[in-house]
């Protein structure tokens, strides 16, 4: 975990800049050269595993659209979803890119799902395509396009969106303009009901991580770091006896995010007398491990082993997000390019698509290279700038987001992990009193403006797309 550094000046600090940046450039090379491998690799597998009568070109066009919705998501949505870490100084960013390595590529690769649905969310209604299959490559490559074009601009703004609102908003221009060009439909093929779930979460996912990430982080701040200028023995004896039981109400929620969200392609299905076993066993055995670790950071500073403790909690979480991210949001780049690769292979437009393992490995790489080029910004934003993170705020806000999105998934409601995310920054900001309102102007301006952004980029990407190939 990375470690507070002091602000003396250092007499070699340029000496120093010079060296990261030398170490910064075999980074580059390595995920740029990781990055080119894994795609040229992938190039030459899809050659082999579509019909022969394919046309390369479309393909590999496709391919590229694919292959830079999954960088994207990865300069966005990963980098979101590690800001909190690596702003409150428990995580540096090559720790994150290492920790987001094993577990976003181990969600996508393990709990990524076997079939994907072909039409994504049911936002749209495609039965017309039902008769010309290249429409449906054309609607699926256009959405690609158009949220990887919109997500790489809010990313470089250091703007945090949502890539699912992107994707959605991209399949839903493209839809519109193929139903008009062709006369099979028009904006009656929306299904508005779910476009206005959409508008819903753009205040409820905000608002509900808010509020719950307030009330956690106000209680661990008045029962635990309110010690930090008070009695030694009384600090220390609220780290070994409050910690773990709020470590052990954490590491439940966070299985329970893992059962409903990470493993839910998985279909595990288990009886509740052994789920709540199960569960309870979890709890338990994190109790007793960080028991263990507070007691043994007895002779520490209460700050100190404060610091500690909920940094080791903060990568935690972190980590649980990763996976559950890995297995679920990846989607968005490998689903509609699943479908894409089913006409290719089948010459028709099947209910559902096979996902092959090499699409989900490539895309989890695109995922990481995404994050180390282009997700310092957001990276930023999320862990610096909307408010000051230590690792107790940012363990607050991280478990904050993972309860909300259990409920809202146990409950069904229309809610963003983005935005429960940001949502729960802003109210451990607002604990402090030191949340930047003027900061989220411009990313709920974003986030409004996702989908119908995404959609004329899909628009304009269909009508060219249909009018090369």
């Amino acid at each position: 975990m990375a470690k507070d550094t002091p602000s003396l000046p250092d007499p070699d600090q340029s000496d120093a800049a010079g060296s990261r940046q030398q170490g910064d450039v075999w980074w580059h090379v390595a995920f740029g050269g990781l990055l080119a491998v894994s795609f040229v690799s992938f190039v030459l597998w899809s050659l082999g595993w579509v019909a022969p009568e394919t046309n390369r070109v479309l393909l590999i066009t496709a391919i590229v659209f694919g292959v830079f919705m999954a960088f994207n998501i990865g300069g966005n949505d990963v980098a979101n979803s590690f800001g909190t870490s690596v702003g409150s100084g428990t995580l540096t960013m090559k720790q994150a890119l290492i920790v987001a390595a094993v577990f976003e590529v181990s969600g996508a690769v393990l709990a990524g799902g076997s079939v994907t649905e072909t039409v994504r969310s049911g936002i749209v209604d495609l039965s017309a395509v039902s008769q010309d299959a290249d429409d449906l490559v054309f609607i699926m490559m256009s959405a690609l396009l158009g949220a990887a074009l919109w997500l790489f601009l809010a990313t470089y703004m250091g703007w945090p969106v949502s890539t699912t609102h992107s994707i959605i908003g991209g399949i839903v221009g493209a839809a519109v303009t193929m139903g008009f060009v062709t006369g099979s439909g028009g904006f009656e093929m929306v299904q508005w009901d779910q476009i206005g779930q959409i508008v819903v979460s753009w205040v409820l996912s905000p608002l509900l991580g808010g509020v719950v990430a307030f009330a956690i982080f106000w209680l661990i701040k008045r029962f635990i770091l309110s010690h930090a200028e008070g009695d030694r023995e009384e600090g220390h004896k609220a780290l070994q006896t409050l910690v773990p039981l709020v470590a052990a109400v954490a590491a439940v929620v966070l299985a329970g995010m893992l059962l409903v969200k990470g493993l839910s392609n998985l279909a595990i299905e288990l009886e509740p007398a052994i789920l709540a076993f199960v569960f309870a066993m979890i709890g338990i055995a994190v109790w007793v491990g960080v028991y263990v670790f507070a007691q043994a950071l007895r002779k520490k500073k209460f700050k100190k082993a404060a610091f500690t403790l909920f940094s080791w909690m903060q990568v935690f979480t972190a980590s649980v997000f990763a996976f559950s991210h890995g297995a679920n949001d990846i989607a968005n780049a490998v689903g509609p390019f699943a479908a894409v690769l089913d006409v290719f292979r089948s010459g028709a437009v099947n209910a559902t698509a096979a996902l092959p393992r090499p699409i989900l490995i490539t895309f989890g790489v695109a995922l990481l290279a995404g994050l180390w080029f282009i997700g310092r910004k957001v990276v930023s934003t999320v862990g610096q700038r909307i408010t000051e993170i230590h690792p107790a705020s940012g363990f607050s806000a991280e478990l904050a987001a993972a309860s909300v999105v259990m409920l809202a998934s146990v409950l069904g409601l229309p809610v963003s992990s983005t935005h429960i995310l940001i949502g729960a920054v802003l109210g451990v900001g607002l604990v402090n009193r030191a949340a930047n309102w003027k900061l989220m102007k411009p990313i709920a301006t974003a986030w409004v403006v996702t989908l119908p952004a995404a959609a004329a980029v899909g628009s304009v990407g269909y009508l060219a797309l249909s009018a090369i190939f």
